[in-house]
């Protein structure tokens, strides 16, 4: 037992108003059992079908995370999260890859609805993430691992739970368009030139040292050793898997 995930009483309390409620068929009683078993294969990365039996059938514990998936329920409570305790004005910007085990291929759909491409790392997918000023993501955004970070942006920067006032993020979001976007926002943008650069660009080198927090973020979520490699089929799946590890490592 003591190798097992167990949510705390207090990650459950933050966790509990958010259960689906008057849902058909019998009454459940065991959806802090049932997300503990989904948290312990996010943690270790085991198979679904090795989901330990005290979190109950090994069944019940994948068909709880699968059927949530599809209703969006994971990555709306993260939102949920992510709203209700935004902080400051200040956030980062970033992506970072995921390799996608020869199990996450073979789905149906475009490379695009299955969010894995070819990268330099091989088949991969990419988190974007925009994170607060304590390093909390409230936007996580999966893309096939070859699509571009500057391009991806305004659609991570839609979906922000707050207000921003300054955005950092690094060299692969130097544009004069994203920049100007940015301004138009009232968001003043903390991003370095690329080296080819004729026109040099100024940018706030204190606040931007501040950015370590979101590379600090990936380097949580991705204890979470099915967060670290990919092998879900389903891009939801996996866009639920990295919401629900988030909201327990970060806003729980």
């Amino acid at each position: 037992m003591a190798d097992l995930f167990w949510l705390s009483d207090e990650q459950w309390a933050v966790m509990a108003p958010f259960m689906p409620k008057d849902q058909p068929g019998p009454e459940r009683k065991d959806d802090r059992q049932n997300i503990s078993g989904i948290l312990h294969v996010l943690t270790s990365g085991c198979r679904w079908r090795d989901c330990p039996a005290a979190y109950r059938p090994r069944t019940t514990v994948y068909n709880r995370f699968n059927r949530w998936s599809r209703r969006g329920f994971w990555t709306a409570m993260l939102a949920a999260l992510a709203k209700a305790g935004w902080a400051g004005d200040a956030a980062a910007l970033d992506s970072s890859y995921v390799r996608a085990h020869r199990s996450a291929h073979g789905g149906k759909g475009k490379a695009r609805t299955l969010a894995i491409g070819r990268s330099r790392g091989g088949q991969t997918t990419k988190i974007h993430a925009l994170t607060n000023v304590l390093g909390r993501p409230g936007v996580l955004l999966l893309t096939p691992g070859n699509a571009s970070d500057v391009t991806t942006a305004p659609e991570v920067l839609a979906e922000a739970p707050g207000r921003i006032r300054r955005l950092a993020a690094d060299k692969g979001y130097d544009a004069d368009w994203l920049r100007a976007a940015l301004r138009e926002r009232g968001i003043a943008p903390i991003i370095p030139g690329k080296r080819g650069r004729k026109t040099r660009i100024r940018h706030d080198k204190r606040r931007y040292r501040e950015r370590w927090r979101i590379e600090a973020t990936f380097n949580r979520l991705k204890d979470f050793r099915r967060i670290a490699t990919r092998y879900d089929k389903l891009a939801r799946n996996d866009a639920s898997a990295v919401a629900l590890a988030a909201s327990v490592a970060f806003w729980c």
